[in-house]
């Protein structure tokens, strides 16, 4: 199927990569499109300052999707998303503040969906260093 394994790693980090940087961008255009229902989902979690961290986190996810999908400084890239993954996860998907019931269960969900992608974007970053397919970089 392929010639060589680091051809089929390579093109298996150019996937990855993909998908991970589009799971930042439509987000991102989501609060774009919807900047004063996110700021209000944002404020029942209460976070602080919310129009100045929904205009970076904005940035951050289509900047940040935009250099993941292009590969450019991926490593860095990836370490900080998955830290604002992190802090995301933190702020607005707090479950263990809520009652048992289906809300709970559903942030609870989107919690651990999130340490995925913060394994996922770790794992990027990691492969970047030991497979050689970051050397344009």
């Amino acid at each position: 199927m392929f010639d060589n394994t680091q051809s089929f790693e390579r093109l298996v980090l150019l996937i990855g990569r993909g998908l991970l940087g589009l799971y930042f961008i439509l987000p991102g255009i989501s609060k774009i499109t919807g900047f004063a229902a996110t700021s209000e989902y944002m404020a029942a979690h209460g976070v602080p300052l919310i129009p100045v961290l929904l205009v970076v986190t904005i940035v951050m996810q289509i900047g940040g999707g935009l250099a993941l999908m292009f590969g450019f400084k991926t490593q860095l890239v990836a370490f900080v998303l998955a830290g604002l993954t992190l802090v995301i996860s933190i702020f607005m998907h707090n479950f263990w503040v809520m009652e048992e019931g289906l809300e709970r269960n559903h942030e609870v969900q989107n919690f651990v969906k999130n340490l995925a992608i913060m394994a996922g974007l770790l794992y990027v970053a990691g492969a970047r260093l030991t497979s050689g397919a970051g050397k344009a970089e």
